[in-house]
Order: C-alpha cells, then sequence, then structure tokens
C-alpha cells in the first residue's frame, strides 16, 4: 500500500488575481496564496482528483466503489477467520479504512465539486458506501469475530489501550446498530438506517433551498438585494449583514418561511431517529447519541448550572433580524481591517504559529494536473477528512490527506484575497481541525484526528479561535498588504472587546440551541416541531417568536449534530481552560505546543476524551468547572490579550 504526501486545500470562488504592486516580502507559504496562481500544462500525466487515477471522470466513482465494496467482501471474511487476537483489530480497521477513504472522499466531492454529473456519482457513492455500512454493523458473524476477542480476557488484557479502545469502539457500532436484537428486528434496524441517510440527505438539501415571493408583495427599492426570477423574487439566505433594516426583515421573513413538505422530512427524520434508538434498547436517540460522550447522558446537559447561562443575557425585545447584523458590526468597522489580513499573510501566520508550537512547516505544492478541478485550489504539505492516517504493516505512516473548505472573496486586479475579521477567525478555526488529524499519530485510522467524539471533536479549531485574536500571535503576520504596516495595538483591542460586548447574547443563544436540540431528540411529544420550538423560546430565549416563520427547517446542524448540538459549548469550555492554563502566558511557547500535541491531538479518538482533558489541565472539570469557563470569557476584565501600557 502507497503513502501519500499530506493535503489541505483552500477554495476560493473566482479567479486569481492579476500582479499587483506591494511593498511586502512574504514568505514563501504567504507568497504562494497571494500570488497569482500558475498551472503547469502537462497533457500527458492525467492524474484523478486527489491522486486518485480512476477520478479522472465521472464513471471513476463506480470504479472505485466496486473495488471497495469487493475488498471489504475479502476483509469481512478474513476477520471472520481470524482467531482472537490484536490481527482482528487490524482486519476491522483494515475494513473501515477501505470504506471511509472512498466515502469521505465522495461525501466532499458532493458538496465542493462545481460539475453537477461530479456531485451526483459522489452522491451515489455515498449511499451505496453507507447501505453497506449499516448492512455490516447489523452482520452477526462478524460481531462474532470481534466479540470473540474481547470476551477472552486472557488476550484482551495484553492488548495496548489503543487497540482495546478501537476493539470497544468497534463493538459499540454494532450494539447501537441492533445487533443483539432478533433477524426481524436487524433488518428493520437496517432499514430504518437507510431511511435515515436518505432523510439527512433531503433535509440537508432544503436548509439551503431559496424561497421565493411575487416581486409586487415587495417594495421595489429592495429587489436589487435579492436574485430575481421572472415575476418573482428569490430569497436564499438571512442577509444578515445587509444595512437596510426591511432588507433584513424581508429576508428573515421570507427565507424562514414555512414549507410544509420540509417539515414533513424533518419530523420523519426525528420519528426513524427515536424509532432506531428504541428498537436498539436507548430510552431516547439523545441517550444513544451521547453514550461514550463527554457529556455522558442528556440528564447532565440540563443541570442548573448550565440553564442559569440564560440569564446573563437580555434583548430588550429587538428583532430577531436585527441581532446578527448587530452582533458582528458591534465597535468595529470590518473594511478597515481586511487590508491586514490578505490570504497570503493569514496562512504565513499559521505556518509561524505551528512551526513554534509543533515544529511543523506548511510547504506550498503544485498540485498535479487533474489532481484538483480549479487554479483556486492550493495544496500544502503539512475541513473535510479525505482520508485518515494510520499504522501501516511496514511500519511507515499513511499520512492523513484533509480538505478546507471556505467561502472567501475575490482577488481584484489591484489587491490578493482580503478577509475580514471573522474570515481570519474561521480560517484559524477550521485549520485547528485540520492539523487535528494531520498532527494525530493514532495506531488505527478508526480514530485518527477529528474522528473522535463529537464533543472533543471542536476543541482544537475553537482553541485556535484564541490564538486569532491574541496580539502576540497577531503581531507576527497581520501587516498591510500594500505598505507592511503592522496593525495597530489599538484595533486588535476594540476587535477583541467587540467579541465581548454581545458574548453574552450569543451564549444564551447557543445554549437555546442545545436545548432545541435535546428536546427534539428527546420523548417524542404530539406537537410539531414549529409548537416545540415556539414553547421553548419563551422559556430559554429572549427574543419573541416570529409568526409563520420556522427557523428549524434552515437548521442544518440538525443533521450532524443530532443530539449533539451542544458539543460547541462543552468544546468551547475545554478550550478556554486550556488557553487560559496553558497558553495564555506565552501562546508561542514550543514546550507547552509540544505537550499539547502530545496530550490531545496526538490520539484522536483513540483514548477517552476526559482523560485528554484531565492530562492537559492536571484535573478532572466539574460541570462547574465548565460553566465558570465560559462565564469568564464573557468577563470584559478579563484581556484575551497582552497590551502594551505604554503602546
Amino acid at each position: 500500500m502507497s503513502v501519500y504526501r499530506p493535503l489541505v486545500c483552500l477554495f476560493r470562488h473566482g479567479t486569481a488575481a492579476r500582479a499587483w504592486r506591494t511593498l511586502t516580502t512574504w514568505s514563501p507559504v504567504g507568497a504562494a496564496f497571494n500570488a497569482r496562481v500558475h498551472r503547469r500544462l502537462d497533457i500527458f500525466h492525467q492524474n484523478g482528483l486527489f491522486g486518485v487515477p480512476e477520478l479522472s471522470c465521472v464513471e471513476g466513482f463506480e470504479v472505485v466503489q466496486d473495488r471497495a465494496l469487493q475488498e471489504t467482501q475479502q476483509l469481512v471474511e478474513e476477520a471472520c477467520r481470524c482467531p482472537p487476537g490484536v490481527q482482528t483489530v487490524e482486519i476491522f480497521d483494515k475494513l473501515s479504512d477501505s470504506l471511509c477513504r472512498v466515502a469521505d472522499m465522495a461525501d466532499f466531492i458532493k458538496v465542493a465539486h462545481p460539475d453537477p454529473s461530479y456531485r451526483e456519482a459522489a452522491e451515489r457513492t455515498c449511499i451505496n458506501i453507507g447501505t453497506m455500512v449499516e448492512r455490516l454493523n447489523t452482520n452477526v458473524d462478524l460481531c462474532k469475530s470481534l466479540k470473540d476477542l474481547l470476551d477472552n480476557e486472557e488476550i484482551f488484557s495484553k492488548l495496548d489501550p489503543e487497540t482495546r479502545r478501537v476493539a470497544e469502539l468497534f463493538l459499540f457500532d454494532f450494539e447501537i446498530s441492533g445487533i443483539h436484537l432478533d433477524k426481524k428486528k436487524r433488518k428493520e434496524a437496517v432499514n430504518l438506517n437507510v431511511k435515515l441517510l436518505d432523510l439527512s440527505n433531503q433535509f440537508l438539501m432544503s436548509c439551503h433551498m431559496p424561497n421565493r415571493i411575487e416581486k409586487r408583495a415587495l417594495p421595489e427599492h429592495i429587489h436589487q438585494h435579492f436574485t430575481k426570477d421572472g415575476n418573482y423574487i428569490q430569497i436564499g439566505g438571512l442577509n444578515a449583514d445587509a444595512p437596510d433594516d426591511l432588507v433584513r426583515e424581508v429576508a428573515y421573513k421570507v427565507f424562514l418561511y414555512p414549507n410544509e413538505n420540509v417539515m414533513h422530512i424533518l419530523e420523519e427524520l426525528l420519528s426513524c431517529r427515536d424509532k432506531l434508538a428504541r428498537l436498539v434498547g436507548y430510552e431516547s436517540y439523545a441517550h444513544r447519541a451521547l453514550k461514550g460522550t463527554m457529556a455522558k447522558s442528556p440528564g447532565r446537559l440540563y443541570s442548573s448550572e448550565i440553564v442559569s447561562l440564560l440569564s446573563f443575557s437580555s434583548f430588550n425585545n429587538m428583532a430577531c433580524w436585527h441581532v446578527v447584523f448587530y452582533l458582528c458590526r458591534f465597535n468595529i468597522e470590518p473594511s478597515l481591517y481586511s487590508p491586514y489580513f490578505s490570504l497570503g499573510a493569514c496562512m504565513e501566520g499559521l505556518n509561524g504559529l505551528f512551526t513554534q508550537l509543533y515544529g511543523a512547516s506548511l510547504l506550498a505544492e503544485q498540485p498535479s494536473v487533474g489532481e484538483v478541478w480549479s487554479e483556486d485550489v492550493r495544496k500544502l504539505d503539512c475541513h473535510f477528512t479525505i482520508r485518515g492516517g494510520r499504522q501501516l504493516e511496514d511500519g511507515q505512516y499513511q499520512l492523513p490527506i484533509v480538505v478546507l473548505m471556505l467561502n472567501l472573496p475575490h482577488p481584484t486586479r489591484s489587491a490578493p484575497t482580503l478577509l475580514s475579521p471573522g474570515m481570519m477567525e474561521n480560517l484559524f478555526h477550521e485549520m485547528g481541525h485540520a492539523m487535528h488529524s494531520m498532527l494525530g499519530r493514532t495506531r488505527y485510522q478508526h480514530v485518527t484526528g477529528t474522528r473522535c467524539v463529537t464533543d472533543f471533536a471542536e476543541v482544537p479549531s475553537i482553541l485556535m479561535e484564541y490564538f486569532a485574536t491574541d496580539y502576540r500571535v497577531i503581531s507576527q503576520f497581520a501587516r498591510h498588504y500594500q505598505t507592511g504596516q503592522p496593525l495597530p495595538q489599538s484595533m486588535v483591542a476594540r476587535l477583541c472587546e467587540s467579541k465581548k460586548v454581545c458574548g453574552a447574547a450569543d451564549t444564551q443563544l447557543q445554549v437555546f440551541y442545545a436545548i432545541m436540540d435535546q428536546v427534539y431528540h428527546g420523548k417524542p411529544q404530539n406537537r410539531s416541531t414549529t409548537d416545540i420550538m415556539i414553547d421553548m423560546q419563551k422559556k430559554y430565549y429572549g427574543l419573541p417568536y416570529v409568526t409563520n416563520t420556522a427557523w428549524q427547517l434552515r437548521f442544518s446542524h440538525l443533521v450532524g449534530y443530532g443530539a449533539k448540538y451542544y458539543s460547541y459549548l462543552m468544546s468551547r469550555a475545554v478550550a478556554s481552560m486550556v488557553w487560559k492554563q496553558c497558553f495564555y502566558k506565552d501562546p508561542l511557547n514550543r514546550e507547552t505546543g509540544e505537550r499539547y500535541r502530545r496530550e490531545m491531538l496526538a490520539h484522536g479518538g483513540g483514548k477517552e476524551p476526559m482523560l485528554m482533558v484531565e492530562g492537559m489541565l492536571q484535573k478532572r472539570p466539574s460541570i462547574e468547572d465548565f460553566v465558570n469557563a465560559l462565564v469568564s470569557d464573557l468577563d470584559p476584565d478579563f484581556e484575551t490579550f497582552i497590551m502594551d501600557s505604554e503602546g
């Protein structure tokens, strides 16, 4: 099996910029993202997407899919013949790797590729691989080969801790899929899982579909802010950053107007999840989803300390369509910051940060012909996971391939791509996910990098947000793309303080979303999702419900984070504790960076998450510690940056 070089891609819309005058000298990494792109022309060596030869055409998806399914069958037979031992876990991991490397790649291509035929082919591949996974999870003979290992105490006890954990995780996958049920109920579980895949895809697609309204229903002077479609206006978002109050109000009311078909899809999705959870022996889908996480069970998420977070903010009856606008705009003007945050400067900053913390550098590399589909795709040696890392039989390491996908502004004739403060912070956040995978060194790909429990997976990415607002870090890269002048300390101060001003409101919103998510996935209620949402909004949120809206139908996180939306808050609390205790005094300390890599990044999901947190903090945090960490981030007296009082 060959070993591939790691890959990180950044996707930008629009063409590369022409050359512009600049007084700034960039490092190779910075120059690679700020300079005009020049692709080699090689008509003799055509590679497929991500270096997979078969994916040089749409038909290649069926080829790689069929090959993976054939390999899967061979590995299943091998696993069933294998005597209990470490080889059992290794075969299971090969099985996981064979399917995941196709499914993960297809999962990314189906949402990112500009060619509809590629997206459709990738979608079919996702469904076929997903169906196979559900069948494997109810394969009695395959499960028995694993259970024989776990039941053999003499052999199992001699395995290393990571191998034991991976074996237990594989068994957990069987159990939550109903392997213990009789044949009829196992078939029902498979059918429910397959149906859930379809419903999830339908709901995700509907979340981003625009709504239409007749032109004559809207004042003519705001038509220009929306897409025109004959006699209709299409509204495909909330237009939250529009300065015109009426534009935001119209966008809110039209985009969130209820769609009966989508309502049915969501309610059927929640119903199927509940049926599946109860079928396999759980009290609710939330109980099934939280098993093995840091939260452990839904009950811990309803503690009085957590619900008390709702009392920190009051919107004073502000209209819903105003909230995001003022959250984003308070105290700073993004356009004043953008010249200091060119894409090249930010990538240079990330490179410098990783070099100082981990001794790891980013190197720009020219993609092979056909490896990517646009000149706006950049390749780096160093967030969709395309392939997980794992130890190979020959002693080498299968390096991971990850993708970073961002919507960034067009470069122009006179300037490179310039990022707003929010875009810069999001770049740091997503690169946190990428480095989690890139720096992970697990033995098994099943638990590599971000393949860990959801409420831990966001810790590395959120931690990067703290680095992105620390002047000691920002000062190393934020400089004007033309003059080379550094970003003034006073502007960094205003940026950091602006995040705190409405931080309580944002935290309240996140707590409300998390509770809403738990209610949807808890005990079934004989009410519509809208009726439930209205009731919860009255209890837990400071804004009144807007008649004839249904924001839950746009809440795509209900698919990927079903019953786990709380993970953002829990991960933020952990990241806050790690930042304040370990990095606050010296965010560029090599020894601390290495300890963080060793204690938290290296293990992926191969180690129990709370043990990783405990290893880094040297204590096991309580619920009170989690809440205090969130609250302290809202305290304007706690500086998340260092300012020279003489500056």
